[in-house]
């Protein structure tokens, strides 16, 4: 087997609105294509990033709660490269948007932080 990278992140949101203005408005992904698919009564968005296919976001009528913190087993978060940790945590505050205070990698030195999205998923940006 060889992987040749990474193909998308999946994510279910509990209030599609709500999570396509933060994944387009905030975060800066552009739409791909989008479709409701009546028989699931449910949406699903495909986002990208500088032109690379990223994020599928779905919704799905009731979907359950998923425990994110503290850790839990599954997805622990997903990361962005920046190259201006202050500068982005400045924008995300802009929008209104907290975020935790910026750590240094023990093993790399690169300072990152997290934040989250409107379902609590947590996102790390991390300094490139």
């Amino acid at each position: 087997m060889k992987i040749e990278r990474l193909h998308h992140i999946a994510i279910i949101c509990s209030d599609y609105e709500k999570s396509k203005r933060f994944y387009t408005e905030v975060l800066g992904f552009e739409i791909s294509h989008e479709v409701y698919r009546a028989e699931r009564d449910s949406y699903k968005l495909d986002l990208s990033l500088n032109g690379v296919y990223l994020i599928e976001l779905f919704s799905f009528p009731n979907p359950p709660q998923r425990v994110s913190r503290p850790e839990a087993t599954g997805l622990r978060h997903i990361s962005f490269g920046v190259n201006d940790v202050d500068g982005t945590r400045d924008f995300l505050a802009s929008r209104g948007v907290d975020s935790e205070p910026v750590r240094i990698d023990e093993f790399t030195g690169k300072r990152f932080t997290f934040f989250s999205d409107p379902d609590n998923l947590p996102i790390e940006i991390y300094e490139i």
